[in-house]
């Protein structure tokens, strides 16, 4: 599974074109807290079941915390034949921390 940078995501939500799907699997309080603009939430716990309602083809950055819970969850879409699957690499924390950080840390 590819991975992609905060630095990189921003670059590229910056850039005007096809943006990816941004799949947010942490728990709901987590999301409310705070989240990248656009993300889509769908706990980790849930995608099992609700995996048919992404888009297999479509280009989707999985986003959690850290990268591990992502990282999970991107090898399960790819198992499921999602072919365009990337984790986020230090997820909302890394991002809070070296792109937005007026977003609140938990």
């Amino acid at each position: 599974m590819r991975q992609m940078t905060v630095a990189e995501l921003a670059e590229r939500l910056a850039v005007g074109g096809d943006k990816p799907v941004l799949l947010d699997v942490r728990e709901p309080w987590e999301f409310e807290i705070c989240h990248i603009e656009g993300s889509q939430p769908m706990p980790m716990g849930s995608v099992p079941a609700r995996a048919g309602e992404l888009d297999a083809q479509a280009e989707t950055v999985v986003v959690c915390h850290h990268g591990g819970r992502s990282a999970q969850v991107g090898m399960f879409l790819e198992r499921q034949g999602f072919r365009n699957v990337i984790n986020l690499a230090g997820g909302v924390a890394a991002w809070a921390a070296q792109v937005d950080p007026a977003m609140p840390r938990y």
